[in-house]
């Protein structure tokens, strides 16, 4: 199909952009087309039916015409459809439709043959896996509680809580829980209450129905946003039996609208009763240490005296023992040193002087102290000094002296 020419100058006449559109629309031939029933007009003896066909995960629908015997008489608003069909570009209107050629509503056993499909995929990604759960508050600030308008989860969830936790705060959301526009508003109201930083906990609740009322609770784009979520999520969808998706991806699973009001909030009746019992517990712990206390210093005196008295004999053993060694030491050590000492003292006086004199030997000194050790330096008044003492002498000629020693020696 040739591209249209245009400009501000040489603009196109409206009927050729919609001829032009209705030839490009006419070109998708019959398709088929998966959704769910948002709106249906059944009008007696008109030859055409009119529905309204809306995607489950997004918030876009198409409508439908179906000639007279296309459309089951089991079809009803809210019921999940494959249908065979032509689109149709209407010029005069400028709209978009479908003629549907032929409509299969879609079964029991095929919806839970494709959840299973959706839960196969989602587990793989990781979606329902233990470590992404997140711990609920110990005490919430504030509740937000997804739940249709005045209904009876609403009720069982907010009465519960408040009875176990008087004055417990709720932010509520009331969507539609069922139909065409229950993801799209669960959805949007979840993404609010996330946004809030004061809420802490949300609920998303709702009373029993069949498999059909609780695909939304199933629908994967539901999943991913609970998945995405920051805050933590409490799943209270249907009665125990019930197991939607979001059962799997929540961070809690409640089996009842009742069952999350008890988890979401402790039972102050409860806490005070334990708070009680752990003062008694707390307060029996306490005088039972006093009394061991109590006998522990009644005997500390006796014991006292006996571990100074142990301990003074031990440490008195000890310095006798020291005492005695060190004495043995230093008679050794002095024994020692007597020994060396006579050992020097020998020595000294065997080489003293007086050591020489005691051998018959004299020193002779002169008037002036000179020692006399030449018969030459014999002069004069001496003093000899001998083994016994001193006494004076006289020199005499050198000669007679060595005459009378070879007379001598003779």
């Amino acid at each position: 199909m040739a591209r249209l020419e245009t400009s501000a100058e040489s603009p196109v006449p409206v009927r050729v952009v919609a001829i032009r559109l209705g030839e490009w629309i006419a070109r998708l031939g019959e398709i088929w087309v998966d959704g769910q029933i948002a709106q249906l007009t059944r009008r007696p003896g008109v030859a055409t039916q009119f529905l309204t066909l809306r995607d489950p995960d997004a918030n876009i629908s198409l409508n439908v015409t179906c000639p007279r015997g296309v459309l089951p008489d089991s079809v009803t608003e809210g019921t999940r459809v494959v249908l065979r069909a032509r689109p149709d570009f209407y010029l005069e209107r400028g709209s978009l439709s479908l003629r549907a050629l032929e409509v299969r509503q879609v079964g029991l056993g095929e919806l839970l043959a494709r959840l299973e499909a959706l839960k196969r995929l989602l587990a793989a990604e990781g979606l329902f896996a233990y470590e992404r759960k997140r711990a609920l508050p110990f005490l919430p600030r504030t509740i937000g509680l997804i739940t249709g308008r005045a209904s009876a989860a609403e009720r069982d969830v907010v009465e519960n809580a408040r009875r176990r936790l008087p004055g417990a705060r709720f932010r509520l959301e009331n969507v539609a829980m069922q139909g065409s526009n229950a993801v799209t508003e669960v959805v949007d109201a979840l993404r609010r209450l996330d946004r809030d930083p004061e809420v802490d906990v949300i609920v998303i609740a709702r009373g029993g129905g069949s498999v059909e009322d609780l695909l939304p609770f199933s629908n994967e784009t539901l999943v991913r946003a609970v998945s995405d979520a920051f805050t933590p999520v409490v799943s209270a969808i249907g009665h125990e039996t019930d197991t939607p998706l979001l059962d799997l991806v929540a961070d809690l699973a409640a089996s009842t609208p009742t069952d999350a009001a008890k988890r979401i909030v402790p039972d102050i009746a409860d806490e005070l009763r334990e708070v009680a019992q752990l003062r008694v517990r707390a307060r029996a712990r306490i005088r039972a240490r006093v009394e061991r206390e109590t006998e522990l210093m009644a005997g500390l005196p006796e014991r006292l005296t006996r571990t100074i008295r142990g301990r003074l004999d031990r440490e008195s053993d000890e310095v006798g023992g020291a005492r005695d060694r060190l004495r043995r030491r230093l008679g050794a050590l002095l024994d020692a040193d007597r020994a060396d000492l006579a050992h020097v003292r020998a020595r000294v006086r065997a080489l003293s002087p007086q050591a020489t004199l005691d051998r018959g030997y004299a020193i002779v000194r002169r008037e002036d102290g000179h020692v006399v050790r030449t018969p030459a330096e014999a002069t004069g008044p001496l003093r000899v000094r001998v083994a016994g003492g001193d006494f004076d002498a006289v020199a005499v000629a050198a000669g007679r002296v060595a005459g009378d020693e070879r007379a001598d020696d003779a």
